[in-house]
């Protein structure tokens, strides 16, 4: 089996899964309806089209990087009325999402997120995302691929922890499961429909060897050396 990588990453995302009229949350990781809506965006579906191929995919998610809820409140106006509305977002968070399949059809995604028929967004059409999107097939399982792959967060070392939490598809429904309510049925605008997947969620330590710890003395003292 084949897993196929991806990078999500943006000063913005956004991923719904409850989020009802004038109250837009989001959830901590993207959700499996907001990957397959990317998927679905790259590879030109209708709304109203066919699910089934890319709903059989098992996904996951690895966050390197959480990043934090901002709350965007604000007051719609019309010539009649107005109304509050709250929009949350996560702010400045990196994930590496993973999806596996038959390798086929992920070479087909691949080509399609790298030329993409739709304009592709994080959750959110104001979520564009950060390139590199497609980080590459791998030649391993899905919870082998999350667990090896290099993290992603190394550019800004203060916000990164010593563990990772990884939240995908769960083979079973035994012990440490739960059911989500995120798998899209369809798009459609006129009636939008979703299922309960299985999920687990577990964390993994870094074992990169990097440390989050800034010494800017070491820094200094480096700086010495090569001058001398």
């Amino acid at each position: 089996m084949s897993t196929l990588l991806l990078r999500f990453a943006a000063p913005l995302q956004s991923w719904g899964i409850d989020s009802k009229f004038e109250t837009r949350r989001t959830g901590r990781e993207p959700s499996k309806s907001g990957i397959i809506g990317l998927l679905a965006a790259a590879l030109g579906l209708p709304r109203d089209g066919d699910l089934s191929r890319l709903c059989a995919l098992r996904t996951g998610v690895r966050a390197d990087r959480e990043g934090v809820i901002l709350r965007d409140y604000h007051t719609a106006r019309n010539a009649e009325t107005s109304y509050v509305t709250e929009r949350c977002y996560l702010c400045d968070a990196v994930f590496l999402v993973g999806i596996e399949g038959d390798e086929g059809l992920l070479h087909e995604l691949e080509t399609a997120l790298r030329h993409p028929a739709y304009p592709l967004f994080l959750g959110r059409r104001a979520c564009p995302p950060v390139m590199p999107l497609v980080l590459g097939l791998r030649e391993t399982g899905l919870e082998y691929a999350l667990r090896s792959e290099p993290y992603l967060a190394d550019e800004n070392p203060r916000l990164r922890t010593g563990c990772a939490r990884i939240v995908m598809d769960s083979e079973g429904q035994g012990g440490g499961t739960v059911l989500q309510n995120d798998l899209p049925l369809s798009f459609d605008q006129r009636m939008r429909r979703y299922g309960f997947r299985a999920v687990k969620a577990f964390s993994i330590a870094r074992t990169d060897g990097e440390t989050a710890e800034h010494d800017p003395m070491r820094e200094l003292e480096e700086e010495r050396d090569v001058s001398d």
